[in-house]
């Protein structure tokens, strides 16, 4: 009720928004070089063409998201490689990399809101910046970063599911009080490194909403994955070593780890009883949170870090 309340009579806004930071951010994303006119033109296409096949769609993004991937992947090699050697400054470089790619995610999504945002009170009389919107709406679901993949997952291109969840009816009584002013969209693509963090989390929620039944809010299941799961996998010297040991794609498949996860989900059954019986039960609902464990909760490069702080305390 106290969100709604904001809009139920008259909503004002603090400041304007700029809608000349669509410009901006525009100019940002094409100077990275993570695709050109003739992609943007190629998704557009396909997109504006009524008799448009989803593999035609799939072939046009298909080459922007691969490139993007890949370079994620070369830079976590090197990263690896750098730090194997003790190589400072390599590994600096590798993760300014990283970094530059997850920013350019982020930068993507920013686009995206402000100009669904703006371009419903604003003529930008301007086509190429509507067919960035096309593009980037269609590439950032595929940006999966630090998945163990050779090809693009090509699902993302569509709808596959949604949850609904019944909540119950709550008493909302509407009057009239303080009408708080909505403040504008602002610093946008000013984005630094840390939002990475933040990002992380809020890929967790959305692959971790719909993973288990019942009334669970996203935070009951958060907490759950992000927090008492990963928590346990972390005290665990066997899963630390193999992942200073290993590249990521070796570690996943290791049979430890999956005994690892299966003696966490029975040390969290008492004070987490419904998520558990149902990770217990189902191998789908498993491999649900190893793949999550493994992509955004970030197990192993936790588990790395973990092992070379100790190392250095050692």
């Amino acid at each position: 009720m106290k969100a709604f309340k904001t809009y139920y009579e008259t909503a004002e806004l603090e400041a304007t928004t700029d809608p000349n930071k669509v410009y901006d951010l525009r100019a940002k994303l094409d100077a990275s070089g993570h695709y050109d006119d003739f992609e943007v033109e190629r998704v557009v296409k396909v997109e504006l063409d009524s008799n448009g096949k989803q593999a035609q769609l799939a072939a046009a993004i298909a080459p922007v998201a691969d490139r993007l991937l890949k370079r994620y992947k070369a830079a976590q090699h090197e990263q690896t490689v750098a730090e194997a050697q003790q190589d400072g400054k390599a590994a600096q470089t590798a993760k300014d990399a990283l970094d530059a790619l997850v920013l350019f995610k982020n930068d993507t999504g920013a686009f995206i809101r402000l100009y669904a945002f703006l371009s419903q009170i604003f003529d930008y009389g301007n086509t190429d910046i509507e067919k960035r919107f096309l593009l980037f709406k269609r590439l950032v679901p595929l940006l999966e970063f630090g998945r163990e993949r050779d090809t693009v997952d090509l699902s993302q291109v569509v709808l596959t599911h949604h949850n609904l969840k019944n909540a119950g009816r709550q008493p909302l009584t509407l009057g009239h009080g303080e009408t708080p002013k909505l403040p504008p969209m602002d610093a946008v693509g000013s984005g630094s490194v840390q939002e990475k963090q933040q990002a992380f989390l809020e890929e967790i929620i959305e692959k971790v909403n719909g993973l288990f039944e019942g009334e669970l809010t996203d935070d009951d299941q958060l907490v759950y994955v992000n927090g008492v799961i990963k928590g346990k996998l972390l005290e665990n010297h066997t899963l630390m070593q193999q992942a200073m040991s290993n590249s990521k794609e070796q570690f996943a498949n290791s049979p430890d780890l999956k005994d690892a996860l299966l003696h966490a989900i029975m040390d969290a059954f008492d004070a987490h009883t419904n998520m558990s019986t149902q990770a217990l039960g189902s191998e789908r609902v498993r491999d649900g949170l190893k793949d999550i464990l493994l992509g955004p909760a970030q197990l192993y490069e936790a588990l790395r870090s973990r092992s070379n702080q100790s190392q250095r305390l050692a």
